[in-house]
Protein backbone atom coordinates (compact mmCIF):
# COMPACT_ATOMS: atom_id res chain seq x y z
CA UNK A 1 0.00 0.00 0.00
CA UNK A 2 0.97 3.07 -0.86
CA UNK A 3 1.88 6.24 1.59
CA UNK A 4 -0.34 8.53 1.88
CA UNK A 5 -0.16 11.93 0.67
CA UNK A 6 -0.81 13.83 4.01
CA UNK A 7 1.90 12.03 5.67
CA UNK A 8 4.26 13.24 3.47
CA UNK A 9 3.58 16.39 3.85
CA UNK A 10 2.82 16.12 7.10
CA UNK A 11 6.88 14.41 7.65
CA UNK A 12 7.99 17.41 5.46
CA UNK A 13 6.36 20.04 7.51
CA UNK A 14 7.73 19.14 10.66
CA UNK A 15 11.06 18.82 8.95
CA UNK A 16 10.81 22.37 7.69
CA UNK A 17 10.31 24.02 10.68
CA UNK A 18 8.78 27.20 11.84
CA UNK A 19 11.13 29.29 10.43
CA UNK A 20 10.69 28.56 6.73
CA UNK A 21 9.62 31.31 4.80
CA UNK A 22 5.85 30.83 4.11
CA UNK A 23 6.53 30.91 0.19
CA UNK A 24 9.15 28.11 0.33
CA UNK A 25 6.63 26.07 2.82
CA UNK A 26 3.84 26.33 0.21
CA UNK A 27 6.26 25.31 -2.99
CA UNK A 28 7.62 22.49 -0.98
CA UNK A 29 3.69 21.02 -0.15
CA UNK A 30 3.20 21.71 -3.64
CA UNK A 31 5.95 19.70 -5.36
CA UNK A 32 4.96 16.64 -3.37
CA UNK A 33 1.90 16.28 -4.46
CA UNK A 34 2.29 17.20 -8.18
CA UNK A 35 4.80 14.43 -7.74
CA UNK A 36 2.42 12.16 -5.44
CA UNK A 37 0.29 12.50 -8.62
CA UNK A 38 3.05 11.14 -11.05
CA UNK A 39 3.37 8.38 -8.65
CA UNK A 40 6.78 9.86 -6.95
CA UNK A 41 6.66 9.92 -3.26
CA UNK A 42 8.66 12.79 -1.87
CA UNK A 43 9.62 13.87 1.76
CA UNK A 44 11.18 17.16 2.66
CA UNK A 45 14.07 16.08 4.97
CA UNK A 46 15.48 19.72 5.90
CA UNK A 47 14.72 23.72 5.65
CA UNK A 48 15.09 25.89 8.38
CA UNK A 49 18.12 25.43 10.34
CA UNK A 50 18.65 28.33 13.35
CA UNK A 51 22.49 29.58 13.80
CA UNK A 52 22.74 27.53 17.09
CA UNK A 53 21.92 24.10 14.59
CA UNK A 54 23.84 25.36 11.88
CA UNK A 55 26.89 25.41 14.84
CA UNK A 56 26.63 22.14 15.87
CA UNK A 57 26.42 20.73 12.18
CA UNK A 58 29.40 22.01 11.64
CA UNK A 59 31.04 21.22 14.89
CA UNK A 60 30.34 17.74 13.46
CA UNK A 61 33.52 15.58 13.09
CA UNK A 62 35.04 18.86 14.14
CA UNK A 63 34.71 19.25 17.92
CA UNK A 64 32.03 17.17 18.34
CA UNK A 65 31.62 12.79 17.21
CA UNK A 66 30.71 12.23 14.01
CA UNK A 67 31.17 13.00 10.28
CA UNK A 68 31.74 16.08 8.99
CA UNK A 69 28.69 16.88 6.82
CA UNK A 70 28.65 20.57 6.32
CA UNK A 71 31.68 23.16 6.05
CA UNK A 72 29.09 26.33 6.41
CA UNK A 73 28.96 28.05 9.86
CA UNK A 74 26.08 29.77 11.47
CA UNK A 75 25.04 32.33 8.79
CA UNK A 76 26.83 30.94 5.85
CA UNK A 77 23.70 28.62 4.52
CA UNK A 78 20.17 30.17 3.34
CA UNK A 79 18.59 27.03 5.29
CA UNK A 80 19.74 29.64 8.12
CA UNK A 81 17.18 32.29 6.65
CA UNK A 82 14.51 30.00 6.08
CA UNK A 83 14.67 29.91 2.17
CA UNK A 84 16.08 26.09 1.15
CA UNK A 85 14.93 22.72 1.61
CA UNK A 86 16.62 19.52 0.96
CA UNK A 87 14.48 16.61 -0.20
CA UNK A 88 14.35 12.55 -0.85
CA UNK A 89 12.43 9.94 -2.83
CA UNK A 90 10.71 7.50 -0.73
CA UNK A 91 9.98 3.88 -2.05
CA UNK A 92 6.13 3.23 -2.58
CA UNK A 93 5.29 2.51 1.32
CA UNK A 94 7.50 5.50 2.67
CA UNK A 95 9.74 3.36 4.56
CA UNK A 96 12.93 4.11 2.77
CA UNK A 97 15.12 6.78 1.37
CA UNK A 98 16.02 6.53 -2.15
CA UNK A 99 19.29 8.45 -3.00
CA UNK A 100 19.69 7.50 -6.57
CA UNK A 101 19.65 10.22 -8.97
CA UNK A 102 17.45 9.46 -11.40
CA UNK A 103 14.58 10.17 -13.95
CA UNK A 104 12.49 10.08 -11.01
CA UNK A 105 14.55 12.47 -9.24
CA UNK A 106 15.25 15.05 -11.97
CA UNK A 107 11.69 15.31 -12.47
CA UNK A 108 10.94 16.94 -9.10
CA UNK A 109 13.96 18.83 -9.74
CA UNK A 110 12.17 20.09 -13.73
CA UNK A 111 8.57 20.65 -11.35
CA UNK A 112 10.53 21.96 -8.65
CA UNK A 113 12.17 25.00 -11.15
CA UNK A 114 9.08 25.78 -13.11
CA UNK A 115 7.25 26.61 -9.55
CA UNK A 116 10.58 28.91 -8.83
CA UNK A 117 12.82 26.83 -6.70
CA UNK A 118 16.58 26.98 -8.03
CA UNK A 119 17.92 23.06 -7.83
CA UNK A 120 21.61 22.47 -6.73
CA UNK A 121 21.91 19.89 -9.14
CA UNK A 122 22.20 22.50 -11.58
CA UNK A 123 25.51 24.27 -10.40
CA UNK A 124 28.35 24.09 -12.06
CA UNK A 125 31.52 23.76 -9.01
CA UNK A 126 29.32 21.53 -6.49
CA UNK A 127 26.78 19.91 -7.68
CA UNK A 128 23.77 19.20 -4.71
CA UNK A 129 21.03 16.70 -5.88
CA UNK A 130 18.84 17.22 -2.88
CA UNK A 131 18.93 20.70 -2.50
CA UNK A 132 16.58 23.26 -3.27
CA UNK A 133 16.25 27.36 -2.36
CA UNK A 134 14.49 30.76 -3.67
CA UNK A 135 16.98 33.32 -3.47
CA UNK A 136 14.68 35.91 -4.84
CA UNK A 137 18.02 37.40 -6.47
CA UNK A 138 19.82 38.19 -3.29
CA UNK A 139 23.13 36.78 -2.44
CA UNK A 140 24.15 34.95 0.88
CA UNK A 141 26.27 38.47 1.72
CA UNK A 142 22.91 40.34 1.15
CA UNK A 143 21.02 38.05 3.87
CA UNK A 144 24.05 38.10 6.27
CA UNK A 145 23.47 42.06 5.61
CA UNK A 146 20.45 41.89 6.95
CA UNK A 147 18.60 42.38 3.47
CA UNK A 148 15.37 39.91 2.67
CA UNK A 149 13.77 38.89 -0.54
CA UNK A 150 9.92 39.35 -1.54
CA UNK A 151 9.34 36.31 -2.73
CA UNK A 152 6.33 35.69 -4.70
CA UNK A 153 4.18 32.35 -5.11
CA UNK A 154 4.38 30.75 -8.25
CA UNK A 155 2.50 27.21 -6.75
CA UNK A 156 -0.36 28.75 -9.94
CA UNK A 157 1.92 27.89 -12.58
CA UNK A 158 1.39 24.48 -15.01
CA UNK A 159 3.32 21.65 -14.35
CA UNK A 160 6.20 21.54 -16.87
CA UNK A 161 5.87 18.35 -19.56
CA UNK A 162 8.66 15.48 -18.99
CA UNK A 163 11.41 15.90 -20.50
CA UNK A 164 13.10 13.41 -22.98
CA UNK A 165 15.66 11.02 -20.65
CA UNK A 166 18.77 11.07 -22.12
CA UNK A 167 20.95 7.86 -22.69
CA UNK A 168 24.16 9.27 -21.42
CA UNK A 169 27.10 8.39 -19.01
CA UNK A 170 25.88 11.84 -17.03
CA UNK A 171 22.54 9.86 -16.67
CA UNK A 172 23.29 6.02 -16.07
CA UNK A 173 21.73 5.76 -18.97
CA UNK A 174 20.73 2.35 -21.03
CA UNK A 175 23.78 2.17 -22.82
CA UNK A 176 26.26 3.12 -20.74
CA UNK A 177 24.90 0.49 -18.40
CA UNK A 178 24.86 -2.72 -20.95
CA UNK A 179 28.75 -1.55 -21.15
CA UNK A 180 29.38 -1.71 -17.88
CA UNK A 181 28.13 -5.15 -17.57
CA UNK A 182 29.06 -6.58 -20.58
CA UNK A 183 32.76 -5.29 -18.89
CA UNK A 184 31.99 -7.24 -15.79
CA UNK A 185 31.40 -10.57 -17.91
CA UNK A 186 34.13 -10.35 -19.92
CA UNK A 187 36.91 -9.00 -16.91
CA UNK A 188 35.78 -11.59 -14.29
CA UNK A 189 34.12 -14.55 -16.09
CA UNK A 190 30.55 -13.58 -15.18
CA UNK A 191 27.42 -14.20 -16.81
CA UNK A 192 24.94 -11.13 -15.40
CA UNK A 193 22.43 -10.20 -18.19
CA UNK A 194 23.17 -7.35 -20.56
CA UNK A 195 19.83 -5.77 -20.32
CA UNK A 196 21.03 -1.56 -19.65
CA UNK A 197 19.55 -1.74 -15.65
CA UNK A 198 21.42 -1.28 -12.81
CA UNK A 199 19.53 -3.69 -10.73
CA UNK A 200 20.81 -5.50 -7.41
CA UNK A 201 22.64 -7.83 -9.89
CA UNK A 202 25.03 -5.47 -11.32
CA UNK A 203 25.56 -3.86 -7.88
CA UNK A 204 26.35 -7.63 -6.49
CA UNK A 205 28.76 -8.08 -9.34
CA UNK A 206 30.54 -4.70 -9.38
CA UNK A 207 31.36 -6.21 -5.92
CA UNK A 208 32.47 -9.31 -6.98
CA UNK A 209 35.13 -7.55 -9.62
CA UNK A 210 36.06 -5.29 -6.22
CA UNK A 211 36.75 -8.48 -3.93
CA UNK A 212 38.73 -9.63 -6.89
CA UNK A 213 41.27 -6.67 -7.38
CA UNK A 214 41.33 -6.40 -3.52
CA UNK A 215 42.54 -9.97 -3.82
CA UNK A 216 44.91 -9.25 -7.40
CA UNK A 217 46.01 -5.99 -6.42
CA UNK A 218 46.30 -6.60 -2.25
CA UNK A 219 46.52 -10.06 -1.25
CA UNK A 220 42.70 -10.02 0.67
CA UNK A 221 42.46 -13.53 0.45
CA UNK A 222 38.39 -12.87 -0.06
CA UNK A 223 35.71 -15.33 -0.77
CA UNK A 224 34.46 -13.83 -4.30
CA UNK A 225 30.85 -14.72 -3.40
CA UNK A 226 29.53 -10.93 -4.10
CA UNK A 227 28.28 -10.10 -0.35
CA UNK A 228 29.60 -6.97 1.65
CA UNK A 229 30.91 -8.27 4.87
CA UNK A 230 33.39 -7.52 7.56
CA UNK A 231 36.40 -8.83 6.13
CA UNK A 232 35.70 -7.42 2.56
CA UNK A 233 35.07 -3.70 4.47
CA UNK A 234 37.76 -4.55 6.59
CA UNK A 235 40.15 -5.08 3.43
CA UNK A 236 38.92 -1.66 1.07
CA UNK A 237 41.77 0.28 0.12
CA UNK A 238 40.89 4.64 -0.11
CA UNK A 239 40.78 5.36 -3.65
CA UNK A 240 41.17 9.09 -4.58
CA UNK A 241 41.99 11.97 -7.00
CA UNK A 242 45.08 10.46 -9.57
CA UNK A 243 44.18 7.16 -8.90
CA UNK A 244 44.16 4.61 -12.70
CA UNK A 245 42.86 1.23 -12.89
CA UNK A 246 40.10 -1.20 -11.90
CA UNK A 247 39.32 0.00 -8.84
CA UNK A 248 38.52 3.55 -10.21
CA UNK A 249 36.91 1.74 -13.14
CA UNK A 250 34.36 -0.21 -10.33
CA UNK A 251 33.54 3.17 -8.70
CA UNK A 252 32.90 5.02 -11.70
CA UNK A 253 30.79 2.46 -12.29
CA UNK A 254 28.64 2.04 -9.18
CA UNK A 255 28.17 6.07 -9.07
CA UNK A 256 27.03 6.02 -13.17
CA UNK A 257 24.54 2.69 -11.77
CA UNK A 258 22.93 5.83 -9.10
CA UNK A 259 22.86 8.29 -11.42
CA UNK A 260 25.84 10.58 -10.87
CA UNK A 261 27.80 12.32 -13.82
CA UNK A 262 31.27 10.80 -13.17
CA UNK A 263 32.60 12.79 -16.56
CA UNK A 264 33.47 9.37 -18.30
CA UNK A 265 33.99 5.95 -17.53
CA UNK A 266 37.71 5.41 -18.09
CA UNK A 267 39.36 3.57 -14.66
CA UNK A 268 40.79 7.72 -14.33
CA UNK A 269 40.15 9.99 -10.92
CA UNK A 270 40.02 12.90 -12.39
CA UNK A 271 37.77 16.18 -11.48
CA UNK A 272 34.51 14.86 -12.59
CA UNK A 273 34.57 11.90 -10.71
CA UNK A 274 36.06 13.54 -7.33
CA UNK A 275 32.87 15.79 -7.97
CA UNK A 276 30.63 12.98 -7.96
CA UNK A 277 32.04 11.48 -4.99
CA UNK A 278 31.53 14.29 -2.99
CA UNK A 279 27.55 15.00 -4.20
CA UNK A 280 27.32 11.21 -2.72
CA UNK A 281 29.12 11.36 0.49
CA UNK A 282 27.13 14.76 1.02
CA UNK A 283 23.49 12.66 0.15
CA UNK A 284 24.64 9.86 2.65
CA UNK A 285 25.76 12.21 5.29
CA UNK A 286 29.33 10.88 4.94
CA UNK A 287 32.46 13.47 5.85
CA UNK A 288 33.01 14.87 2.59
CA UNK A 289 36.42 14.67 1.34
CA UNK A 290 36.24 13.15 -2.42
CA UNK A 291 37.70 9.70 -1.15
CA UNK A 292 36.40 6.18 -1.46
CA UNK A 293 37.32 4.73 1.71
CA UNK A 294 35.24 2.48 3.76
CA UNK A 295 32.29 4.47 4.77
CA UNK A 296 31.63 5.41 1.20
CA UNK A 297 32.75 1.91 -0.29
CA UNK A 298 30.09 0.74 1.99
CA UNK A 299 27.15 3.19 1.31
CA UNK A 300 27.80 2.12 -2.51
CA UNK A 301 27.44 -1.20 -2.08
CA UNK A 302 24.77 -1.15 0.55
Amino acid sequence: MAVSLQKLIDRSVRNMGSGIHPVVKETAIEVIKRAYKEKIYVQITSGYRSFEEQNRLYAQGRTAPGNIVTNAKAGQSNHNYGLAVDYVLLSSDGKKALWTVNSKWRRVAQIAKALGFAWGGDWKSFKDYPHLEMMGGLTLAQLQAGKRPKLKSKVSNPTPAKKPEKKSSSSGGRAIVKTIQSTLNKRYGLKIKVDGYPGPETRKALLKGFQTELNKQFNACLVVDGLWGPKTRAAAVNVRKGARGNLTWILQALLICQGYDVNGLDSIFGNGLEKAVKAFQKAKGLSVDGIAGKATWTKLFS
